[in-house]
């Protein structure tokens, strides 16, 4: 029999940090994103004989992981023990020990036997490190940003845009951090905690039964067409904009028309409104620019003026290049950078405002929470890197040579327009408003971060 064991210290009480485990969503956030896994149960909760089940995908492969929960004292403790999967035996025991009333230690021990013995002993163990320092660091993170508002009440919060990168992590962050979520969806709602609607097109009208928005404390609308699923023809830039002004135009007057309006509307946007603006350094009080990208921005915002007129707050989240391995512009480098292909784009010497994933939903919390904050918010990193740097770091991380550059003319040849606006512009953005408000990055350093993901 194999045993590991590792222990963090976590910035809350030992019955805050048990409570944070038996949350449904809490077991999302602590999947690394190297791993394919995906839960297909979320208990409500932690009792004695409640079972989870786990699908691990190896390539084509699916396999079944099936575990028991067991040895539960409230507030202190619980296990999971296999009942079937890739293990010959495993057990998980987690044990939350109070420090003092604002620390606990966190015990994690593994008990395994692996089935081909003292030949897999060692991959095993090495990433389960892996995936411990990983686990930590999110709950650390996390918990940290719920704990500070323990003794305020927990928000009943729609977000639209949830099965998106963002809309996804937050969904799972704000949910395990206790708040109530629902979601907007464009399908049948399959369960109570979502709400169908019909976002309003240039050539259709918004259907959503206002009756189902009452009561709401906040939205977030995060819903939009991709705009780097393919190439900017006419069609596809005018569904781009469409697909954000028209649904947030819409969605702003049914807010306001409710008799329990939410007291806060957040709002997703870009720094794309500043547009090529070289090594300038940028915040919220930049001027926007006059091309595809900054137009459709400001008209984004500006179609939120429904809500803001009704009085609630009304804040605009201008993403920086979001940066994860399941989605985004770095989900489309690693493939390249993993087999040694990457390189520079363009001059290498254009700025890009970056910021992990972790820190947009801690971002988006923080406005929520803060209600100092309305208006524009950029949602950046502190320090933009050069292309050239953001290459390095990531090949360095990797442990891949980056020697194959992309010319700026073979990108707009191959990309058109789309390469002008997000490959090649110069944005160098501060954040300045999340900054002054009292937010701290869990992820200031573009090498930490990646190390962090990947």
């Amino acid at each position: 029999m194999n045993k590991i064991e590792f222990t963090h210290l976590i910035p809350c009480d030992a019955s805050y940090l048990y409570d944070w485990h038996t949350r449904p969503r809490a077991i999302n956030r602590l999947i690394p994103p190297w791993e394919s896994v995906q839960v297909l149960n979320h208990p409500k909760g932690i009792s004695n004989g409640d079972k989870v089940s786990i699908k691990i995908n190896l390539g084509p492969l699916a396999l079944p992981w099936h575990l028991q929960i067991e040895d539960v004292i409230p507030g202190s403790q619980f296990a999971d023990r296999q009942l079937s999967g890739p293990f010959d035996f495993w057990k998980h025991s987690h044990e939350m020990h109070p420090v003092n009333d604002s620390h606990s230690l966190l015990v994690e021990s593994i008990k395994f036997e692996s089935p081909f013995g003292f030949l897999t002993k060692h991959l095993v163990t090495d990433k389960l490190r892996r995936l411990f320092k990983f686990r930590f660091n999110v709950i650390e993170n996390d918990i940290k940003r719920h704990y500070m508002y323990k003794d305020r009440s927990n928000m009943k919060i729609l977000v639209t845009g949830a099965s998106g990168l963002v809309g996804k992590s937050l969904v799972d962050f704000l949910s395990s951090g206790g708040h109530e979520v629902f979601k907007l969806v464009r399908h049948e709602a399959k369960d109570s905690s979502e709400i169908q609607w019909t976002p309003a097109s240039l050539d259709q009208l918004g259907y959503v039964d206002l009756a189902k928005l009452e009561g709401f404390d906040a939205v977030v609308h995060l819903a939009g067409e991709n705009i780097a699923a393919r190439r900017w023809t006419a069609k596809q830039k005018q569904k781009i904009y469409d697909s954000r002004i028209y649904a947030t135009k819409f969605l702003a007057r049914s807010l306001a028309k409710l008799e329990k309006p939410p007291r806060v509307f957040i709002s997703a946007s870009a720094i794309g409104i500043y547009g090529d603006k070289a090594s300038e350094s940028l915040d919220e009080s930049s001027i926007a620019a006059d091309d595809f990208l900054a137009k459709t921005c400001k008209d984004w915002e500006e179609a939120c003026k429904p809500a803001l007129d009704k009085g609630i707050r009304v804040v605009n989240a201008r993403f920086g290049i979001i940066l994860h391995p399941r989605g985004g512009a770095l989900a489309k480098m690693l493939p390249l950078f993993q087999l040694g292909g990457g390189g520079i784009l363009g001059s290498g010497k254009q700025y890009m405002s970056w910021v992990a994933l972790d820190d947009v939903i801690a971002a988006l919390h923080h406005c929520l929470m803060n209600e100092t904050l309305s208006g524009a918010v950029n949602v950046v990193a502190p320090e933009a890197v050069t292309n050239i740097e953001f290459t390095k770091v990531l090949a360095r991380v990797l442990r891949r040579p980056a020697i194959f550059p992309a010319p700026a003319l073979a990108l707009k040849l191959v990309l058109g327009e789309m390469a002008e606006a997000l490959l090649l512009p110069s944005t160098r953005v501060k954040p300045d408003r999340l900054l002054s408000s009292g937010f701290k990055f869990s992820y200031e350093e573009l090498e930490t971060a990646f190390k962090h993901m990947l």
